[in-house]
């Protein structure tokens, strides 16, 4: 009699990858979710008989064996196997389809499937299944409730990154892309790279914790190389990316780290590797982020005597920081942390050794628990250090500081990400923190500064030894804004759009509350500055001496001509912003008070023309429109369009385009994918780095 062999083996392909909502993966082999049934049909040379032994084996990693755990066994009579469940749904002559779930703890990888009978093993073609996590399944720490939830964190393939200043938040629209070709690979190769033990494998709490370090190519050769030098030969810009999808299959093509990134570019690969393991991901921008070296909870900001800030502290405030937040329960905690944990691939800090950074539970930011793992006082410190200011003035030859303001609610403002299931900002800085100034926030910070014991109060830049000493012992919680004699208040506006090749028209209004009759110095000062708060360059100072009777207000106007900063603007290759700092002193009371705003350059739209629909497969031609209002020539123009299930990245060059001229691209279309899809484009030259747009088309 002939030994039972198979001779073919069908994993149903297309019925299992949509009731795992893995059908969006476009690969050969078959991807589910773990905890989750899928059905296999196996097909045998002869009818099976009791005697006749029959084994699915399921195999993770470079040597599988039984007792590491890595090769799994499933027989159809012996149901149950750590955690995994393996019956027959129907028997049909030869033919026998298998229902088989894995535990919904399983380590999350590739598994190579082999079929067992006797003594012959079958190895079939494709015979690599993807195990992810699974946010549809109750029994997953992933699990997510809400279906519009899943929908945008884990699905959606597009979507917003929030950049600018918190006086002018604007969206970057970002390809997440995690369902294009080789990114699945590029991220099962990460996991291979981060060494995770298979127990490790099977937590998104290690598994984010990896990832975070290996997006950043610091210590690891990860996927990108950080670079904020402002020189980017030898690479792509950070500024010139609308997406993961090159830079991902770049990576896993070349396993050489891509250059170059910054805190978004970070953060939204580390969103398509999140999503794309099915974690359900989002990219949190955090306008005012403090970055707080030496964790004391204050960043020391220094200005000189014309109000000009200068570079010299190792702290640090940026414009805005990116990272993320991946929801999941925490076993490795106590309970009650449950919920979105903040992670970040930014290599500003190592922890334990390596630049990687969370999970991070943002309950735990916002009750103060910053003793928990990991990293929590760093992310704490982001969105609630103090900012100190201080004045460099020179006594004698020798620089002297001299403390002028404690600004505490001044950082980590406009907390974002983009909505679920629409296009728009969604504020959750009440997420991260309790109202400024209310009972809940003081007892939160109470604790908070339990944890940290913040030393007194001094700045720690190079210069220290000169420091003039600042009386006795700092009370850190003073928790409402410094309250002055005269009420006196400060507001940075701009009085016209900043278009560049404009003169920037800034206006600084003073204003006191007290009655009587004030007399008030007034500095100003403006500076190109990028997103780190490093400053590029000084556009122009003004001091006023000014009365005022109180209660009453005054706007000083500050104007700078464009050849003030043009150049700058045109020789750099980050975007910059505009940064306005004020310093007023009242003469008879000797209040102080300082106040800063950055602003960002405004734009002229690039315009997307295409049909509101299109059908599968059917090509269509997409236009791209800009016209240059602007009173200067921009050039060496690129236009960078992608649209994901449409066409690949492309890039036009343009030359330079004078000012009133305008420039139109055409783009075929060929739809690969239903529903709704997206087109992004961004237009870069010398002068501009910042104009970009998105546009759906619904595909049927």
């Amino acid at each position: 009699e002939t030994s039972l062999k198979v001779t073919g083996i069908d994993f149903l392909k297309s019925q299992n990858s949509q009731q795992h909502h893995t059908d969006g993966y476009n690969i050969k082999n078959l991807v589910v979710r773990r905890g989750q049934p899928f059905q296999v049909l196996v097909r045998l040379n002869r009818e099976r008989r009791a005697a006749d032994k029959l084994s699915l084996r399921f195999g993770i990693g470079e040597n599988p064996m039984k007792n590491r755990g890595s090769l799994l066994s499933l027989k159809p009579e012996r149901e149950d196997l750590d955690g995994w469940k393996i019956s027959v749904v129907k028997k049909d002559g030869k033919e026998y389809l298998l229902s088989v779930t894995s535990a919904p703890n399983a380590p999350v990888g590739k598994y190579n499937v082999h079929v067992k009978t006797g003594s012959n093993i079958y190895k079939p073609e494709n015979g690599v299944i993807y195990l992810l996590f699974n946010p549809w399944c109750e029994d997953d720490v992933v699990y997510m409730a809400n279906e519009a939830q899943k929908k945008e964190y884990v699905l959606n393939d597009t979507g917003y990154i929030y950049v600018g200043s918190a006086y002018s938040i604007y969206d970057r629209p970002w390809n997440f892309g995690q369902f294009e070709e080789f990114i699945l690979d590029a991220c099962m190769y990460l996991l291979d790279k981060s060494k995770l033990s298979l127990t490790e494998r099977r937590d998104p709490a290690s598994v984010s914790r990896a990832m975070s370090a290996l997006v950043n190519a610091n210590d690891d050769s990860g996927v990108v190389l950080g670079n904020w030098s402002g020189n980017y030969a030898g690479g792509t810009a950070p500024m010139d990316w609308i997406g993961s999808v090159t830079i991902l299959q770049k990576y896993y093509k070349t396993k050489k780290p891509v250059c170059f990134g910054q805190c978004w570019v970070f953060a939204g690969v580390l969103n398509t590797v999140m999503r794309c393991l099915g974690v359900p991901s989002r990219c949190v921008s955090n306008f005012d982020s403090a970055h707080d070296t030496d964790e004391n909870l204050t960043v020391d900001i220094y200005l000189n005597e014309k109000g000009e800030k200068m570079n010299i502290s190792m702290d640090s405030v940026w414009n805005f920081h990116v990272w993320n937040d991946v929801w999941m329960k925490r076993t490795d905690v106590p309970s009650g942390f449950d919920g979105w944990q903040a992670i970040d691939s930014t290599p500003q800090e190592q922890s334990q050794g390596r630049f990687q950074c969370g999970p991070c539970s943002v309950k735990a930011v916002r009750e103060g628990d910053v003793y928990l793992p990991y990293d929590s006082k760093f992310v704490y410190a982001e969105v609630n250090a103090d900012r100190v200011y201080w004045l460099v003035k020179k006594v004698n030859g020798k620089d002297k500081y001299f403390k002028i303001a404690t600004q505490t609610q001044d950082i980590g403002k406009k907390i974002s990400t983009k909505a679920v299931g629409q296009n728009r900002r969604e504020d959750i800085t009440r997420e991260y923190k309790y109202p400024e100034g209310s009972k809940e926030e003081r007892m939160s910070m109470q604790r908070a500064y339990s944890f940290i014991r913040p030393l007194r109060l001094t700045p720690r830049s190079g210069y220290a030894s000169s420091m003039q000493t600042l009386g006795g012992n700092v009370q850190p919680l003073a928790l409402s804004e410094p309250a002055t004699k005269t009420g006196l208040h400060l507001k940075i506006t701009n009085t016209e759009p900043l278009h560049p090749g404009n003169p920037l028209e800034i206006a600084i209004t003073v204003k006191v509350s007290a009655p009587g009759n004030w007399t008030i110095d007034l500095t100003g000062s403006s500076q190109l500055q990028y997103y780190t708060g490093k400053v590029q360059a000084n556009l122009g100072t003004t001091k006023e001496t000014i009365n005022l009777e109180g209660p009453s207000e005054m706007a000083i106007p500050l104007k700078i001509a464009p050849d003030m900063y043009m150049k700058t603007l045109s020789s750099v290759e980050d975007e910059v912003l505009i940064l306005v700092t004020a310093i007023a002193e009242v003469r008879e009371t000797n209040d102080k008070l300082t106040q800063e705003t950055s602003m960002r350059f405004q734009y002229p739209p690039i315009t997307v023309e295409m049909p509101e629909t299109a059908k599968l497969y059917n090509d269509f031609t997409c236009a791209f429109i800009f016209k240059n209002k602007l009173n200067v020539t921009l050039e060496n123009c690129k236009l960078l369009v992608e649209g994901l299930g449409l066409f690949n990245m492309t890039t036009f060059d343009q030359g330079d385009i004078m000012p009133g001229r305008i420039m139109k691209s055409e783009i075929i279309c060929t739809p690969t994918r239903l529903g709704e899809r997206k087109i992004v484009a961004k237009l870069i030259s010398n002068q501009i780095k910042g104009i970009s747009t998105e546009k759906g088309i619904i595909i049927t």
